[in-house]
């Protein structure tokens, strides 16, 4: 087993050693300039909150309503049209958060713990062991906590104290990258990709395994090569689910009994987004590209952005949305991808995926900044 550990770790450095849209802040060489947009549609930053150091992990922060809940240094902090509400401090390092549904925040920590908290007041609930480093956000939504721990192993947890409902667990190639990516919590499904690019869907219910489909294939001689893992959340919409893998392919399912729609060779650790018509993904060089969600026909693609440590993609009304290693949030045209915005909230880069807030997007920053940015 210790040697497998140690097998594990090689081949996670080599790989963000390797693939700089793994490991864009390493440091080392110069981001490539930005050019400039002429007449740039009109971005606002309505406000900015600190709330702490993210560290080594990857913090998200969760939108319920006009409520931002975000984490770090060790505090769980509310904040209400960018006015902090309540900050709590947990005395313990937070690795995996935040998850809430309004009703209550949840976050992990590397010791496996993981602690709710009233959405209201800030109190602590309940804290309860899961006996694995919590790297993921949790999802919290329909009477259910999901925790995702970094064995990649799923957590269904009573909200009301935490007890354990159910565990799942598959098993796992012998060399997985090292990732934040959780799970989507849906009424009657959860959606989680495993390393070996396979996407599950299981019930909410009972942790059953309900449709398991492939993402990805693992190709290639070493089990570095082979690596092909969903590093990322997947994603689902009215026409399909879709979900992409590192060294991989990019591939939508019918979302009723997990039969493939349609698969492309595509890699990406950062993810995707969608809506009615199209699948938006930034590839393993930080270019965003726009793929037709009926067909996986190439629709456009964007590579100014290629090289900046370009993160998630998310929709925003008309636009597409990333930020990018130096604390830039980009605005991208949906129909053809052009650069028609840009602003700098924070100078720290943006490693959580943007996060909704009706016509905004929130944003935190590796350096604990949380700021709402305005879209027209």
């Amino acid at each position: 087993m210790k040697a497998r550990q140690r097998a594990l770790i090689v081949a996670g450095a080599l790989a963000l050693g390797a693939c700089s849209s793994l490991n864009p802040f390493s440091g080392g060489s110069k981001l490539p300039a930005l050019t400039p947009i002429a007449s740039p549609v009109a971005t606002s930053e309505a406000w900015r909150v600190r709330v702490g150091d993210a560290s080594v992990f990857v913090l998200q922060p969760a939108i319920v309503g006009d409520a931002v809940f975000a984490a770090g240094d060790g505090d769980v902090v509310r904040i209400d049209n960018g006015r902090v509400r309540w900050k709590t401090p947990l005395k313990v390092t937070i690795s995996g958060g935040v998850g809430s549904d309004g009703s209550l925040v949840v976050v992990g920590t590397p010791k496996g713990e993981v602690i709710a908290l009233d959405a209201d007041s800030g109190q602590v609930k309940w804290r309860v062991p899961v006996n694995a480093e919590v790297l993921a956000a949790p999802a919290v939504s329909s009477g259910l906590v999901v925790v995702r721990s970094a064995d990649s192993r799923l957590f269904g947890l009573d909200p009301a104290d935490g007890r354990q409902r159910w565990v799942y667990q598959r098993a796992t190639p012998p060399l997985s990258l090292r990732n934040s990516a959780g799970v989507v919590l849906e009424s009657n499904v959860v959606l989680a990709g495993f390393p070996g690019g396979k996407l599950a869907a299981v019930s909410p219910a009972n942790g059953s395994l309900m449709w398991e489909g492939t993402v990805a294939v693992p190709r290639g001689a070493t089990e570095l090569e082979r690596m092909s893992d969903i590093t990322s959340l997947p994603v689902i919409g009215a026409r399909a689910t879709c979900a992409v893998a590192y060294q991989g392919r990019i591939a939508c399912f019918d979302m009723s009994n997990g039969s493939t729609l349609w698969t492309r060779d595509l890699s990406s650790s950062k993810g995707l987004d969608l809506d009615d018509s199209q699948v938006f993904v930034t590839d393993e060089k930080g270019a965003v590209q726009a793929l037709d969600i009926g067909s996986g026909a190439s629709s456009w693609k964007q590579d100014q952005l290629a090289g900046r440590g370009t993160g998630r993609p998310r929709v925003i009304n008309d636009y597409v949305v990333v930020g990018d290693a130096e604390g830039y949030v980009h605005l991208l045209r949906k129909d053809d991808g052009r650069l028609v915005g840009r602003l700098r909230p924070a100078s720290s880069p943006i490693i959580a995926d943007p996060q909704r807030a009706g016509g905004s997007v929130v944003i935190q920053t590796r350096d604990g900044n949380v700021a709402a940015v305005g879209v027209q």
